[in-house]
C-alpha cells in the first residue's frame, strides 16, 4: 500500500490534469454512473467544528475511494490548520487497500476550488470588472487562483470579519498580481463584483438579496453541512438559474435549501453541473441575469482527484 504525505500529494497535483478529471466525474454522476452513498455527517457545537465520510466508486474503475474531511473554525486561534483529513483507496477488485493519501484536508480544497474554475467556465459573465472574494481562509485564497485561466481580471474585492485577516489576504494575493480592495461591507463588494465567491462557514447569511447586481453570478462554496448559509433566501429565491453540483445533496442542506424547502424554485431553473458538461452548454442566458451555483461537494471529485495524484506518484 502507498503511503503518500501532504508534500508528495502537492507534488504530484497538477490542476490542467486534474481538472478534466473532475468534468468526468461530474458527467458521470449525473448520468448515475457512480455509486455515491449519502454523507455521513458529525457536528460538535461546542468545539464550532464539523465532520464529513464520503466515498464513491465510477463503474468500472479499479479504485474507490472513502475521504474523511474536519473543518474546526476555531482552530486559528491555537495556530492549527481550520481543515484537516486524509482519503484511502481501496482496490475494487479484491478490496483490498492501495493508498493512504494524508492530504491534511488539501485534496478537498484542492478540487473544490477546481469545481469553481468550472462553474466559472459554464455561469460567469463575460465582461468581469471585479471579483469578489468572501472570506479570507484558505478555499477563499485557492479560489482566487483557480479563477486565472478563467477571466483575464486581476481586480479583486475581498470581505472578511477580521482585519488582520483581510491584510493579510490582500498582501498574500497582491503579490500574484492581483489588485486588491478590502472591505468589512458585503453590500460594497457586491455593488463592485459580477463574480462573487462565498468561502465562509457562516450559519447566517452574508449577502442579501438588495446587493447583487443584474449579470452578477455567485459560486456558493461554504454552505456544506446542515445549518450553513451564506446567500439569504431572498438572493437564492430571485436567481434566474441555479447550478447544482448534485440536487440531493444541495435541495437536503446546500445553499438553495431553505427556499427549496419553502417551494420558492418552483420557476427556477435547476440543473446539475454533469448535465450541462454533457451538453456542452453553459447556463447563463441573458447577460443581466444572475445565476448561483451552489457546492456541496461530491465523493466522485475525490476519487478523480486521487486518480489524478496517484497516476503521477
Amino acid at each position: 500500500m502507498h503511503i503518500l504525505n501532504r508534500q508528495q500529494i502537492l507534488a504530484a497535483f497538477d490542476a490542467e490534469t486534474i481538472t478534466p478529471l473532475l468534468k468526468q466525474g461530474f458527467i458521470a454522476y449525473s448520468q448515475q454512473r457512480v455509486q455515491q452513498p449519502p454523507v455521513q455527517h458529525f457536528l460538535f457545537e461546542r468545539a464550532d467544528g464539523d465532520c464529513c465520510i464520503k466515498s464513491a466508486w465510477l463503474e468500472g474503475d479499479e479504485l474507490f475511494v472513502v475521504k474523511i474531511s474536519t473543518g474546526f473554525y476555531r482552530n486559528a486561534e491555537h495556530g492549527l490548520p481550520s481543515n484537516q483529513g486524509l482519503m484511502m483507496a481501496f482496490s475494487a477488485q479484491t478490496g483490498e487497500p492501495q493508498a493512504l493519501l494524508q492530504d491534511e484536508g488539501w485534496l478537498t480544497a484542492l478540487r473544490t476550488a477546481l469545481a469553481g474554475r468550472i462553474v466559472a467556465e459554464l455561469c460567469a459573465p463575460p465582461h468581469i470588472q471585479a471579483i469578489g472574494i468572501v472570506g479570507t481562509g484558505l478555499q477563499a485564497r485557492l479560489q482566487l487562483q483557480c479563477l486565472k485561466p478563467v477571466t483575464d481580471c486581476r481586480e479583486v474585492w475581498v470581505w472578511g470579519r477580521d482585519e488582520q485577516a483581510l491584510a493579510a489576504y490582500r498582501r498574500d494575493t497582491e503579490a500574484e498580481g492581483f489588485r486588491v480592495r478590502v472591505t468589512q461591507n458585503a453590500a460594497e463588494l457586491a455593488a463592485h463584483c459580477q463574480l462573487i465567491v462565498t468561502t465562509t462557514p457562516s450559519r447566517e447569511p452574508i449577502l442579501q438579496a438588495a446587493d447583487i447586481r443584474p449579470g452578477t453570478h455567485i459560486t456558493a462554496v461554504g454552505a456544506d453541512t446542515p445549518g450553513k448559509q451564506e446567500l439569504a433566501t431572498e438572493l437564492v429565491a430571485r436567481a434566474d438559474a441555479l447550478l447544482v453540483d448534485a440536487l440531493t445533496q444541495c435541495a437536503d442542506y446546500g445553499e438553495i435549501a431553505t427556499a427549496y424547502r419553502q417551494n420558492r424554485l418552483i420557476s427556477t431553473p435547476i440543473v446539475e453541473i454533469g448535465a450541462v458538461l454533457a451538453q456542452g452548454g453553459r447556463v447563463r442566458r441573458e447577460p443581466q441575469h444572475i445565476t448561483i451555483a451552489d457546492l456541496t461537494g461530491l465523493a466522485i471529485q475525490d476519487l478523480q482527484i486521487a486518480k489524478g495524484v496517484l497516476a503521477k506518484v
